[in-house]
């Protein structure tokens, strides 16, 4: 059998990707050496995977920010606010990204939402009716010849036209069919190119098949590819799905002219009985996703040969893949010094997968797979024990009744007690947690990790800082403030730190967006808090205002989604003992004094099933109680905050009304505040802050943008429940755009007040 992989990280071993783009957003260096650097790290990767033994070499899969937004402009699908600015070619793909503001004028960039069930963000492409889908972009062709140069033919990697339809927000009367025509003769003129450079297979991604198709969207689908193949020639066309089975088209896809196939047997549910049952057409090729591409563990090689050997009954042409892109783990493993053996024998990153891949080829060639040395070493790795358990832990998970998630009293009666306790006046203004991360702060963290700042100095500084950031939001007018958090590294980190079962990385970092990489801790054993985690910071922060200050927690279903997670126990049993641990956090601010205590629940879409069938049963019925447990022992005069962001909520906004939360944060500005109208028609209950200006971008909002904003949500909400604030943490930005950004927000809140009056 041969061997593939969708995709490899393209941030580098070391970030290399962030540095060098955040020096160019900074102008320290030039688009040249920019393009140098992304240069090495693709010849890099190219060399490794060509090194490993791999069959299938993709190209194409490397991004300055990200795929989607790369197809956009392949396929001309830019807005022409970014087109009429006058930048550079990339300046004008920056800015589509990240917004821009200056000389040449001041956008808003597209929106952003989570990848599918990933805590990756893709840039949502943007199609009003004045656009014409056609294919103007180089660079596939230009990736391809690079590689081609290098001596790989490679297998070129773009997004699929009907994932990229689905994946589109239309601004105008013209919906998805409507550009159907001009997208297939787009990609068709695509395989055309291909052709010409020699190409012997391209990759089209389509994971919107694994989500719910109704007959339209099939027909959709079918009626592309069949625009689409014809104009193939001799390059043969894979069609590559990931995060899920194709119950829906399975059939319709298996008849397309395409020649590969990708099915992933690690997401999809019904994968293998699909085949099973329906079996697998003959003259294709099938990828068969069995190595995970989305968790660290190694491979569990009998698991797979029992797999392979099932599909074996249905076609003797397969292909050995990832199950979706290595972008979603970390690079390599020969970073990760500090690390035990012990540990690090049973993890596998991206670099680790591609010799697992040529293992498993080695396995599949011989004619006593299970006499082979490395079929020997991995059953000898998977018997051994693995999990550091915890009985008490696992007692008081399976004690817990239906009483235990309740809040009493029910909200109105909170209400109405908290809006007595504090007082605060119309469109009370907050943040949602964190402040900038300056290089000041970076240089003196890093230099406590390594020894050169003693303890008592390194708390002197994050009190200094607190004190300051206080101080700050204090002049700024702000009504409820926080304390920086100044003392963390990474919001699930920083708590995983603090608690039994977890271990921690050295450099395993993994693209959350554009530069913005995060450290997923694992989990390796039953997890309870070792210690306070948050408790002296807050209490300090509150000593130094009157104001109200908001304890900052990140809530299981968070930590647990942006974890590596186990894979001998379910999802449930570990985010219940998550909630046990966050819990009692929450009861000792709370004794402490702390009176509005935040419980950020931002990746709580993340992992909900891409099937409605699945919603209640695989996700909703322990994530929102697990939600719910952390905050149903407080007293009714605390008020418990939550934040979410970039998902789309509006098919669970009743489940999240029902966590039960006193006041609810939301990611609202990039995706012009569509929200509002979802809130309104489900009559939520729940006080809400839908973010009025986008964090994630350089721009500074004028105040009177975030009016224009606050006016959309009174047309929509109660005055009396609405909360003016950014949309999300502001530890990415500077102080030179946080400073104006709050000041413009906290004088357009004073003046929409008025108005109110």
């Amino acid at each position: 059998m041969q061997t593939s992989i969708i995709g490899y990280p393209r941030i580098g071993d070391l970030r290399e990707l962030k540095f060098a783009s955040e020096k160019y957003f900074r102008r320290e260096i030039t688009a040249a050496e920019l393009e140098k650097t992304a240069k090495v790290i693709r010849s890099h990767n190219l060399d490794l995977q060509k090194k490993s033994g791999l069959d299938f070499i993709p190209s194409n899969d490397f991004s300055f920010y990200d795929g989607v937004l790369d197809t956009a402009f392949l396929l001309n699908a830019v807005p022409e606010r970014y087109t009429s600015l006058g930048l550079s070619k990339l300046d004008t793909y920056f800015a589509a990204a990240r917004g821009y503001q200056g000389e040449k004028g001041d956008v808003k960039a597209l929106a952003m939402k989570k990848w599918y069930n990933t805590n990756y963000h893709y840039m949502v492409p943007e199609l009003d009716d004045s656009t014409e889908i056609k294919l103007v972009g180089t660079k596939p062709f230009e990736l391809f010849s690079e590689a081609l140069a290098g001596g790989v033919k490679t297998k070129p990697v773009i997004t699929g036209a009907y994932t990229f339809l689905k994946l589109a927000r239309y601004k105008g009367k013209r919906k998805a069919a409507d550009f159907a025509g001009q997208t297939a003769a787009a990609y068709s003129d695509i395989l055309k190119k291909f052709n010409e450079l020699g190409a012997e297979w391209v990759q089209f991604d389509e994971p919107s098949l694994v989500t719910d198709m109704t007959a339209e969207d099939i027909k959709l689908f079918v009626s592309i590819y069949e625009k689409i193949l014809p104009g193939k020639g001799a390059v043969k066309v894979l069609v590559q799905t990931y995060f899920g089975d194709v119950r829906d088209c399975y059939n319709e896809l298996c008849g397309l002219d395409i020649d590969g196939i990708g099915l992933d047997f690690a997401e999809g549910k019904k994968t293998l009985g699909l085949v099973n049952k329906n079996g697998f057409p003959k003259g294709k090729t099938l990828f068969a996703g069995v190595v995970n591409g989305k968790n660290i563990w190694r491979n569990n090689y009998v698991s797979t040969l029992c797999t392979l050997s099932e599909l074996e009954k249905h076609t003797d042409d397969i292909v050995i893949n990832t199950s979706c892109s290595l972008l979603h783990v970390p690079c390599t493993l020969a970073n990760e010094t500090k690390l035990e053996e012990r540990y690090k024998k049973h993890f596998a990153y991206a670099e680790e997968k591609l010799a697992e891949l040529a293992e498993l080829k080695k396995i599949t060639a011989s004619q006593c797979p299970a006499e082979t040395e490395e079929y020997r070493r991995n059953t000898a790795l998977y018997s051994e024990p693995r999990t550091a358990g915890n009985e008490i832990v696992r007692k008081k998970v399976a004690a817990l009744t239906d009483k235990d998630f309740v809040r009493l009293p029910e909200f109105a009666e909170r209400e109405k007690i908290q809006k007595a306790r504090f007082n605060l006046p119309l469109f009370p203004t907050t943040t949602i947690g964190s402040f900038p991360q300056t290089a000041e702060i970076k240089s003196a963290r890093n230099a406590h990790r390594k020894g050169e700042m003693s303890d008592s100095d390194y708390e002197f500084f994050i009190e200094k800082k607190t004190a300051e950031c206080i101080a700050l939001q204090e002049e700024i007018g702000l009504d409820v403030l926080v304390h920086g958090e100044f003392e963390r590294n990474d919001m699930v980190e920083y708590f995983g730190e603090c608690l039994d079962g977890y271990l921690f990385t050295e450099k395993a970092w993994v693209q959350s967006y554009g530069t913005r990489c995060v450290k997923p801790p694992v989990v390796w054993g039953d997890i309870s808090r070792a210690k306070p985690m948050t408790v002296r910071w807050s209490v300090y922060a509150q000593s130094l205002t009157d104001k109200p200050m908001k304890g900052m927690l990140t809530g299981p279903v968070t930590i647990l989604n942006w974890s590596f997670p186990r894979e001998d126990i379910s999802l449930r049993e570990c985010a219940l003992q998550i909630a046990l641990a966050i819990r009692e956090e929450v009861l000792d601010l709370e004794a402490n004094g702390i009176s509005i205590i935040q419980v950020d629940e931002a990746a709580l879409r993340e992992k909900l099933p891409l099937r409605r069938a699945d919603w209640r049963e695989d996700y909703l019925d322990w994530a929102i109680p697990a939600f719910r447990y952390v905050h149903s022992g407080v007293k009714p005069e605390t008020q418990i905050h939550t934040h979410m962001c970039y998902s789309e909520f509006a098919d669970i906004i009743r489940d999240i009304d029902d966590m039960d939360a006193d006041v609810i944060t939301f990611e609202a500005s990039r995706s012009d505040l569509t929200i509002l109208d979802v809130l309104k028609e489900n009559n939520f209950r729940t006080e809400v802050g839908p973010g009025v200006y986008d964090i994630h971008s350089p721009r500074v909002p004028s105040k009177e943008e975030i009016k224009v904003a606050i006016g959309k949500m009174r047309e929509r909400i109660p005055a009396e429940k609405l909360w003016v604030n950014p949309d999300c943490g502001l530890k990415t930005r500077g102080n030179e755009e946080t400073v104006p950004s709050l000041k413009n927000l906290v004088e357009a809140a004073k003046e929409a007040r008025n108005e109110n009056c």
